[in-house]
C-alpha cells in the first residue's frame, strides 16, 4: 500500500451557496491535507449526478495537491430546487448564475491560485463553455468520460437523433424529464434538456438567453486542455470527443485514454470509474503540475 492510500483521505468543508436569482445548494471544498495546494479544480458532474458522488475523486487529487470544488447542479442533491411544471431552467442559470456563484466561492476561498473547470459528461462540456464565456478566469479544462451529445457521432445514430426529439416533448408534457424513471440522468428540467437536446439534433451550442455566441467563444479559447477517455465508454465514442475537441482548436490538447488494467478491477467506463478513482486522479494531478509539455512525453 502505497503513502497515499494509507494516510486518511482529507475530509470535506461544505459550503452554503446561494445564486443571483436566489436558488441555494452545497459546494463541497476538499483541500491538500498540508492545506498548500498547488492548483485548484471546480469540478461539474454529470447529468443527474449528486455531487458526492464525485469525493473520493476530490479526495484522491486533494491528497496529491490538487483542491477541488464539487459543484452541484441545480435541481440535484443539495439544491433547494427540483424541476416540476412551476420550477423551470435551462444553460443560462446553470452557467450564468449557479456556476458564476460557485467560482465566486472558489476565488474568494483561494484568492490568487490558478484553477481549471473541469467535468464528467455534461459536466465536461459545460466546463467547455463556461471556460469559453470566461477565459480570463479559467486556467485550464479537464475533461473526463465527456463528448458532444451530437447525433451523428454515435452508432446507431438515427435512433439517438430521435429521441433529441422526443425528451424535450416528453418533458414538456410531464412538466420535467422523468430521468429517474426512464434510467437516464435525474428528474431534469424542461429547459436543460432543450438545450442538451438542440445539440444533440444540430451539433452547436447554443442556449435559450444566452445571447453570446458559443461556438465562436469555444473556438477562441486558448486554455490548455486534458482530455480522458475511458476505453469501453460507448457512450462517448471516440467521434463524440472528437466533435467536442474540434470546436477548440486554439486551445493545446493533451488526450490520455485508460484501460480497466488501471481501474482496480472495475470497467473503464462511463460511470464505473468513479468507484476507483486514483488512476484518473494521478492523471490530471501529473497535468496540473507540468501543464501539456511535462505530460505529453507519458500519456499516448
Amino acid at each position: 500500500m502505497d503513502s497515499l492510500s494509507a494516510a486518511a483521505p482529507p475530509a470535506p468543508d461544505i459550503v452554503p451557496v446561494e445564486s443571483a436569482d436566489g436558488a441555494r445548494f452545497e459546494l463541497i471544498l476538499v483541500a491538500p491535507p498540508d492545506g498548500r495546494p498547488r492548483r485548484a479544480l471546480l469540478w461539474l458532474p454529470a447529468m443527474g449526478v449528486p455531487a458526492r458522488h464525485y469525493l473520493s475523486l476530490a479526495q484522491a487529487l486533494a491528497a496529491r495537491g490538487v483542491a477541488v470544488a464539487i459543484h452541484e447542479w441545480r435541481g440535484i442533491g443539495s439544491s433547494d430546487r427540483r424541476a416540476g411544471r412551476r420550477s423551470d431552467w435551462g444553460y443560462r442559470e446553470l452557467l450564468q448564475q449557479d456556476l458564476a456563484a460557485s467560482a465566486a466561492v472558489l476565488s474568494d476561498r483561494m484568492p490568487g491560485m490558478r484553477w481549471a473547470v473541469g467535468g464528467h459528461s455534461l459536466g465536461g462540456q459545460l466546463a467547455c463553455l463556461y471556460a469559453a464565456m470566461h477565459p480570463q478566469q479559467v486556467d485550464g479544462l479537464v475533461l473526463v468520460a465527456s463528448g458532444a451529445p451530437y447525433w451523428r457521432a454515435f452508432p446507431h445514430s438515427w435512433s439517438l437523433r430521435m429521441a433529441f426529439h422526443l425528451a424535450p416533448l416528453l418533458a414538456h408534457l410531464r412538466g420535467h424529464l422523468p430521468g429517474r424513471r426512464l434510467g437516464f440522468a435525474g428528474n431534469e428540467a424542461r429547459g436543460v434538456i432543450a438545450d442538451w437536446a438542440r445539440s444533440g439534433r444540430n451539433g452547436r451550442y447554443a442556449a435559450r438567453g444566452i445571447a453570446q455566441d458559443l461556438e465562436a467563444a469555444l473556438g477562441g479559447l486558448r486554455a490548455p486542455v486534458l482530455a480522458i477517455r475511458l476505453h469501453d465508454d460507448w457512450l462517448v465514442p471516440l467521434a463524440s470527443l472528437d466533435w467536442l475537441l474540434g470546436k477548440l482548436p486554439a486551445s493545446p490538447v493533451q488526450r490520455v485514454e485508460l484501460a480497466a488494467d488501471v481501474l482496480d478491477g472495475q470497467r473503464a467506463d462511463h460511470f464505473a470509474w468513479m468507484k476507483a478513482p486514483a488512476a484518473v486522479a494521478d492523471v490530471i494531478a501529473h497535468w496540473s503540475r507540468g501543464g501539456n509539455t511535462a505530460f505529453a512525453s507519458r500519456a499516448r
